[in-house]
């Protein structure tokens, strides 16, 4: 097991080398650039549409199967998750508080990907055989970019990370562990549980993934949103001095204990770049595989209502996460790792309550990472059916479940490490693809703009 362990080490550590980070965060540098930094400019708007239904899918003149908020819900409910709760302690734990402001970063300049990603997946979708929307970089690579071998590349690395990555392992491995340690329940007797459950609900398909994730998603960040923020509000004087800490340590030598100068700021970056990716996923092309299925005839609407997803998951959620971390101290706690870190952070926050925050990272961990098995089963789906046809979904999702299953009684270090590396894969020609369509996402996003203006002005 330990061989396996190194092998996979190195593997992660050339995949998510320079050139992936530098691409990553380059792409989201480049649109941001040629969109006008959209996303600070555009961010109200976006907000608003994500609230407010588009008209045409109130008078069924759009194409899709769910509402746009229902979309950005089944999106969500795939990227807040556990990394929201154990991936920014691991990315804390691995290059320091410095890590949580490159998290930051890399968010800022993601969202302009995740717009386009969105946008793209809505230009180029199709309907399936089942009647069903299919969407996302498989179909924008082949229809758009022309290119059937990263099409394939894409949507093989996509059913990797929803069987091997974000989709089963890591979240399953979570849930039972968070389930044991808070409630004692064996291992074995919540993995049938919530084997039982994830089949369900996934054999019912895309509206039934949307039905759960937009009661779940909401009232579950919800909570853990307001029991954060009271945490924050009675430690309010350190806030300051701790945000100047995070600051200073991303471009200190010193950002992880027991590094030595010059490396720990790159590890800083590194852990931070890829744990934000894994938290909101902007660029690995998942979100608008979900996006392609919404109700609207707009493709840069969606492509905004997509775009706050990343604002909510790591400009707000990791956030609040990682402040109350560093301010308790148990980022750097040599006892406690992953979630055990977040929990005892939350403990420590409210110490006349220790209980009560407890009980909602526990609770917040094992729905957040239920509802992200659900939509990285839908993803998974898609991308199966753009390689075989309807006739190969009924065995991927028995597989997926199957998977699932297992998931409870595999080694923690090496769950993080295969996710990090098909993560990174499928990202690679998902962003090819987001830059040679630049020309298209720019094009689309100008006339848009220009008839939202001849409409304001004629009104």
């Amino acid at each position: 097991m330990e061989q396996i362990n190194q092998v996979a080490q190195a593997i992660n550590s050339f995949v998510w080398g320079p050139p992936l980070l530098i691409l990553l965060v380059g792409t989201g540098i480049f649109l941001s650039f040629k969109l006008g930094f959209l996303q600070v400019f555009r961010l109200p708007l976006a907000l608003k549409y994500l609230f407010s239904e588009d008209p045409e899918a109130k008078d069924m003149k759009a194409e899709g199967d769910v509402s746009a908020f229902a979309a950005v819900c089944t999106a969500l409910s795939a990227t807040i998750g556990t990394g929201n709760i154990v991936g920014v302690a691991t990315a804390i734990r691995m290059g320091g508080p410095g890590a949580l402001f490159w998290m930051w970063v890399a968010a800022f300049f993601g969202m302009a990907t995740k717009y386009a990603e969105a946008l793209l997946a809505v230009k180029y979708r199709v309907v399936d055989d089942n009647g069903q929307m299919s969407g996302g970089p498989m179909y924008y690579i082949e229809r758009g970019f022309k290119n059937k071998f990263l099409a394939k590349c894409f949507a093989v690395f996509g059913i990797g990370v929803a069987f091997f990555g974000i989709g089963t392992f890591a979240q399953v491995n979570s849930i039972t562990s968070a389930v044991r340690i808070a409630f004692n329940v064996p291992v074995i007797v919540t993995g049938i549980v919530l084997t039982i459950g994830v089949a369900m609900v996934t054999l019912g398909g895309i509206k039934s993934i949307a039905k759960v994730s937009e009661v779940v998603v909401p009232f579950m960040a919800a909570s853990y949103i307001i029991c954060t923020l009271i945490i924050l509000l009675l430690n309010a004087g350190q806030i300051p001095e701790t945000i100047s800490f995070i600051i200073k340590s991303a471009f200190s030598p010193t950002a992880a204990a027991g590094g030595f100068a010059g490396s720990t700021v790159a590890l800083a970056l590194k852990s931070g770049v890829s744990r934000g990716v894994f938290s909101n996923e902007s660029g690995l092309g998942s979100a608008p595989i979900a996006a392609a299925a919404a109700k609207t005839n707009s493709c840069v609407r969606q492509g905004l209502v997509q775009m706050t997803g990343t604002f909510f998951d790591t400009i707000i959620v990791c956030t609040m996460t990682g402040i109350t971390l560093v301010l308790t101290g148990m980022w750097n706690n040599p006892n406690v790792e992953g979630a055990a870190a977040t929990t005892a952070a939350f403990r420590a926050g409210l110490p006349s309550m220790p209980m009560v925050g407890e009980l909602i990272v526990t609770i917040g961990l094992i729905f957040f990472a239920f509802t992200t098995i659900l939509g990285w089963n839908y993803y998974g789906e898609r991308c199966t059916e753009y390689l075989f046809g309807v006739k190969g979904i009924k065995p991927y999702k028995y597989t997926f479940i199957f998977l699932v299953a297992i998931g409870p009684f595999l080694k923690l270090s090496l769950i993080w490490t295969v996710a990090d590396i098909v993560n990174g894969l499928m990202a690679i020609p998902n962003l090819i693809a987001i830059i040679g369509l630049s020309g298209v996402i720019s094009l689309e996003t100008k006339m848009y703009f220009d008839e939202l203006k001849k409409q304001k002005q004629a009104s």
